[in-house]
């Protein structure tokens, strides 16, 4: 079974997530998503819903299989519980794609291939929240 992680803040669910999380659901068997834990998004973003709520949305998606909290300290500890063969980074993520692979190898000490997610349209849940 090939397993796909992506992950996110997905405070405001919109178009764009969709086309994310279809893409990344297409690279494999099982796509388990983690979302980002509320103490790290921080005050960068006002959360309309808090971390257990986006959880609840996202399980909700026929899409996802399984989604998750991060972990509060080292994200690699999340790719090592998850142990994906493949990583999925949205568009607008600023996540360098070779830096992820060699961690998450690191992490599950096996080959894990990263794909950046191209994007759809001009999405933003900030924008929207606005």
């Amino acid at each position: 079974m090939k397993r796909v992680m992506a992950q996110g803040c997905f405070d405001v669910i919109h178009p764009g997530h969709l086309h994310y999380l279809e893409k990344s659901a297409d690279l494999g068997d099982e796509l388990v998503v983690v979302v980002a834990r509320d103490s790290r998004v921080g005050d960068r973003k006002k959360l309309a819903f808090n971390e257990d709520e986006r959880v609840e949305i996202l399980n909700a998606l026929e899409t996802v299989d399984r989604a998750v909290l991060g972990s509060e300290g080292d994200i690699y500890s999340t790719v090592k519980e998850i142990d994906p063969n493949v990583i999925t980074v949205g568009y607008d993520q600023s996540h360098e794609t070779e830096e992820v692979q060699k961690l998450a190898e690191d992490a599950t000490e096996h080959d894990v291939k990263v794909k950046r997610i191209s994007g759809k349209g001009d999405y933003s849940s900030s924008k929207i929240k606005n």
